[in-house]
């Protein structure tokens, strides 16, 4: 098993404890549980906050999750890339002749367990059009979507529900992208005006 910051003996529960105490102080619930799987993907949206992240390891560690996210290769070089490494990590090379996509899924069949955390828009300001590399990933990959959606309204993250990719592209970004309707962000004005798709 790979040693990460959400899986280290001693450490983990205390980044644990401090997370569940900031989330309570914070008045931030986490509503469902993650499936029973192996390996998944995991979408967060709506992004609109830089505040994101630090609910995202909120969200994380309260459901004791070992997780996965993408990261620049030159990230990982020594000698602060054990860093990167030990925060769960996976390094993209933009160099290599196979694109972002593949390199997930040859990461994702070489692990025996393999939860990639992705933020669909990109970005944390309005778009108008979402990215399809975490499906292209699931759906190469043989694996489902979970998503983990921020309802900054009620301060709630509702996460577990489920989506297997069927060889309809354009209905299945349809209904991931409509699974969010109503949800608001931290930041409700700088949610994505429409949920549309977008190439890889």
């Amino acid at each position: 098993m790979k040693i990460t910051i959400f899986n280290t003996p001693v450490l983990s529960p205390i980044f644990r404890l401090i997370s569940n105490t900031w989330m309570r102080l914070a008045g931030w619930r986490v509503e469902g549980k993650l499936p029973d799987l192996p390996k998944y993907i995991i979408i967060g949206a709506p992004h609109t906050s830089n505040w994101d992240f630090v609910l995202f390891l909120g969200v994380i560690f309260r459901l004791k999750a070992d997780v996965r996210y993408m990261g620049k290769a030159e990230l990982f070089r020594p000698p602060f890339g054990w860093f990167f490494y030990w925060c769960g990590g996976v390094p993209v090379d933009r160099s290599k002749s196979t694109g972002l996509v593949e390199q997930m899924v040859e990461a994702c069949s070489q692990a025996k367990k393999f939860i990639l955390v992705i933020a669909p828009e990109g970005t944390r300001y309005h778009v108008r059009e979402w990215k399809r590399g975490f499906y292209h990933i699931a759906k190469n990959a043989g694996i489902p979507i979970v998503m983990a959606k921020v309802d900054g309204v009620r301060k709630s993250v509702h996460v577990g529900e489920t989506f297997h990719p069927t060889d309809d592209i354009e209905a299945d970004m349809k209904s991931i992208q409509g699974a969010f309707a109503g949800m608001e962000g931290i930041k409700p004005k700088k949610k994505s005006k429409k949920y549309i798709t977008l190439e890889n």
